[in-house]
């Protein structure tokens, strides 16, 4: 007797006892072969098999291993849905969820069901554009529009009010309804005609839909994947009207030019929109527009979607993007010249039909919204953002920048415009952006821009060739007369910029004290701060140019004295030390970053106000001496330092850069080495920077020879009772007249207890000790002129300031009313004495220390 396998028995056998492991085995090879690899099959063998009343532990595989060809008679059917029918089969259970969510009040779950059923109709805008809109969709959008508005009007009136959750879904969904329903306008008029009957389809639909045409067509719309593109060439290829994004047809005449320009503009800034494919669409109904007002709409939308490529807060435009904005936007200004009664404001009233060309009538400009300002203002700022992600140090940088003649001509065109519509408001920000183009510029530089721009313009808005300052002062003046306080602000700094660079330097200090920035410049914005802090280095700048050593000082210190040249002036990260910056501050000050070629050379500013500093704090060392009080009176804290750290060292090899060429000179200059001094002074190279180089190099090698004089008189006075001129100035390389001058101001200044005698050309030096006493005094006024400072700094911190209508009326101190001039000359004498008497910032001071000198000089009379 034949014994039958395992395998056999375990397949003919129903009893799970039997089962195995190779039983297993052999069940899920033959459920493959019958399956396939369709998971729809699998699913409803599965639920076949459930029905048939299999064993709860019996896997699905098993159960197909005891499924035979021979049951292929059984009851089931497989059901197998196109795209279509799955596509509105999505879009019909989000409309039963709508209405089951109107049933309940539950507005959250219909603001989400709303949203599926309209993502469900993207999906199948392929589908829809051959068949239609689905009617119960229109149904369920029209009823939804007015359970909406009913909703509404019971919130208003009802005493118990929704749910915070609730009611931001019904104000999300009142906002778009209308929006999503004016799509789908006459489909709604024809629902609203007839609403019992409209959803009601005839059955011959079906047969139209199987036609071999719209079978092909499907294989380009209802595609979805991602690859539009080549949708687009396949759809060519075979003859088909082009598709957009999702299926769209593109296809663009006069009649619907309109229609079209409201889709796009409604698709702006939605999730899934494509924006390449948006700016396509508005570059062809450019061409199809015919009439100025329709080319107007378009180039505004057009303009509108170039920049909208731009997204996020540190991201730029591409340049082919940046310069198709450019290009729109000039067409849109020659065509806004050419037809002067088409007016673009930002403030315009709404127009009843927006689909209908617009004709100016009886001479009645047409107003268009729109604002043109903005647009400038957005150019501007992608210019510049473009400029700071540019390495540079290539030559990439340098052809960018050649397109800012272009980007100049388009803000000279626009202000134009503005002047002739007298808008004000635009005249000002765009006077404001081409003087920030300018006034950093030297003279040469900015005549050519003038000339390149008159150039590119026509006849009428060319502006006359002028003068850099006579342009920069026009601007400016301006601004003061039009423009908001920061406009006015920004501009009295670039105003002082500019002079300040063409080394006019008494203009630019007058400007800046008279206009009191330095008081309230902490209150304005960073970069109102940033030009602030340009301006006062250029100002420092010219002071050093000119000569000016101690201005100079004055100017620069605030700045270079800190230690964050960079940050101040935003020409680069400074490093933290103590904390790290957040990101969301680090992209904030890369944002204030400026171009490289706005940039004041930092080795530059750093070596003048070195200079500058030793040429103070040389002579000032040498005055105090040995005297630990006077020591801690320093001019300059970082030159302190440096010159210490340089003294340490063991060894000093010959000076490599710039730091070193100075301290090597300040120690030279300290022991009367002058002509060393200005040896070293003279190979720093970086003077050839500036203009006008060998006049500099001269200039500082007289202010050595001065200072070196100073240097030597106050170290040496104690050694000499009388110096003669002469060998003063053969020493020192000056003319006699030179030494008198510097010596008489030593003494007048009390710097130096000496006398001149003109007859022998003698300097006699006198030799007095302060007695104890009056060391004690002096020190005791220092002390008593700190605490009194201190005390009316604290006072006019703590008094209350009068307020605005208090300051018209002129307050009242006392009881008694005073103007604001006598308060001012009673606040200037309070803090710094009567006016055109010399001293310190009391008389306390002032006349302790003119009783001891008295003292002194009785003394030495005796």
């Amino acid at each position: 007797m034949v014994t039958m396998s395992r395998f056999f028995r375990a397949a003919e056998s129903d009893s799970d006892d039997s089962e195995s492991e190779y039983s297993d085995e052999l069940t899920a090879s033959d459920s493959e072969d019958h399956s396939g690899s369709d998971s729809e099959d699998e699913s409803s063998s599965d639920e076949d098999g459930a029905k048939k009343g299999g064993a709860a532990g019996r896997g699905r595989f098993f159960e197909g291993a005891l499924d035979s060809d021979d049951d292929s008679d059984d009851d089931t059917v497989r059901v197998v849905k196109s795209v279509k029918d799955k596509r509105l089969d999505e879009i019909e259970q989000a409309v039963s969820g709508i209405a089951n969510g109107l049933k309940i009040n539950d507005w959250v779950s219909v603001q989400n069901e709303f949203d599926r059923a309209n993502k469900g109709i993207q999906k199948a805008a392929g589908l829809i554009a051959q068949s239609g809109v689905p009617k119960f969709y229109i149904k369920s959008v029209a009823e939804l529009e007015k359970a909406i508005q009913a909703a509404a009007q019971k919130e208003k009136s009802a005493s118990k009010k929704l749910n915070p959750s609730n009611n931001r879904a019904l104000n999300s969904l009142k906002q778009n309804i209308k929006k999503n329903n004016r799509q789908y306008e006459s489909q709604i008029q024809e629902y609203e005609k007839d609403p019992e009957n409209y959803d009601k389809e005839p059955e011959e639909e079906e047969e139209v839909v199987k036609k071999p045409k719209v079978k092909k067509a499907k294989k380009v719309v209802v595609s979805d994947s991602e690859d539009d593109k080549e949708d687009e060439e396949e759809a060519e290829d075979d003859g088909f009207t082009p598709v957009g994004a999702g299926g769209k047809s593109v296809e663009l005449t006069q009649d619907n030019l309109y229609k079209k320009l409201r889709e796009v503009v409604d698709a702006r800034g939605k999730k899934n929109t494509n924006r390449e494919e948006q700016v396509k669409i508005l570059e062809r109904l450019l061409v199809v527009a015919n009439t100025p007002y329709q080319k107007i709409i378009v180039l505004l939308n057009l303009v509108s979607a170039q920049f909208d490529f731009a997204t996020g807060v540190s991201g730029f435009m591409n340049i082919p993007l940046w310069k198709n904005a450019e290009k729109y936007l000039n067409s849109l200004l020659t065509i806004l010249e050419a037809n002067p009664l088409y007016i673009v404001k930002e403030n315009v009233p709404d127009v009843d039909d927006e689909e209908k060309d617009r004709l100016p009538e009886d001479g009645q400009p047409v107003l268009i919204q729109g604002s043109l300002v903005a647009f400038v203002d957005r150019l501007d700022d992608e210019f510049t953002k473009s400029l700071q992600n540019i390495d540079p140090h290539t030559t990439d940088y340098v052809d960018r920048l050649k397109d800012e003649v272009g980007l100049y001509a388009v803000i000279v065109r626009s202000n134009v415009y503005f002047k002739r519509l007298d808008l004000v408001d635009s005249i000002s920000r765009t006077t404001m952006r081409r003087l920030e183009h300018l006034y950093f510029k030297p003279d040469v530089v900015i005549v050519a821009v003038e000339g390149a721009t008159a150039a590119l313009l026509s006849s009428k808005e060319a502006t006359t060739a002028k003068e850099s300052e006579v342009l920069i002062h026009d601007l400016c003046v301006f601004l003061y007369k039009n423009a908001n306080s920061l406009q006015r602000t920004r501009a009295m700094l670039c105003h002082i910029y500019h002079h300040a660079l063409h080394n006019r330097f008494f203009i630019a200090r007058d400007m800046l004290l008279m206009s009191h920035l330095q008081e309230t410049i902490h209150q304005a914005d960073v970069t109102t701060q940033i030009l602030f802090n340009r301006a006062m280095v250029q100002l420092g700048l010219c002071a050093f140019r000119e000569g000016m050593i101690r201005e100079a000082h004055t100017c620069l210190h605030d700045i270079s004295g800190t230690g964050r040249v960079k940050e101040l002036l935003a020409q680069g990260l400074q490093a933290q030390r103590y904390g790290a910056v957040s990101p969301e501050q680090e992209k904030l000050e890369r944002q204030r970053q400026l171009p490289f070629h706005m940039h004041i050379n930092l080795e530059l500013l750093e070596c003048v106000y070195l200079t500058c500093s030793m040429l103070l704090e040389i002579p000032a060392m040498a005055q105090a001496g040995n005297s630990p009080e006077n020591k801690k009176k320093v001019i300059s804290k970082p030159f302190r330092r440096m010159l210490d750290y340089n003294s340490r060292q063991v060894f000093t090899g010959p000076p490599e850069n710039t730091r070193d060429h100075i301290m090597g000179a300040a120690k030279a200059l300290s022991i009367g080495e002058w002509e060393r001094s200005v040896e070293l002074i003279k190979a720093i190279k970086i003077w050839e920077l500036m203009p006008g180089c060998d006049n500099i190099k001269e200039m500082l090698a007289v202010k050595i020879q001065e200072e070196g004089l100073r240097t030597y008189l106050f170290a040496n006075a104690s050694y000499y009772s009388s110096v003669g001129l002469e060998s003063l100035g053969k020493m020192f390389n000056l003319s006699v007249n030179t030494v008198l001058a510097i010596v008489a101001k030593m003494v007048y200044n009390e710097e130096l207890s000496a006398s001149i005698d003109q007859v022998a050309n003698v300097v006699q030096l006198h030799h007095v000790a302060l007695s104890k006493m009056q060391a004690l005094a002096l020190a005791f006024a220092d002390k008593a002129s700190g605490f009194v400072e201190g005390n009316e700094k604290l006072l006019e911190t703590k008094t209350p300031q009068p307020q605005q209508g208090d300051r018209k009326k002129g307050g009242a101190v006392g009881g008694k009313e005073q103007t604001g001039k006598e308060q001012g000359g009673k606040q200037q004498q309070r803090t710094m004495g009567p006016r055109g008497q010399r001293g310190g910032r009391n008389q306390f001071h002032n006349g302790l220390g003119n009783s001891v000198r008295g003292g002194r000089k009785n003394q030495q009379q005796q």
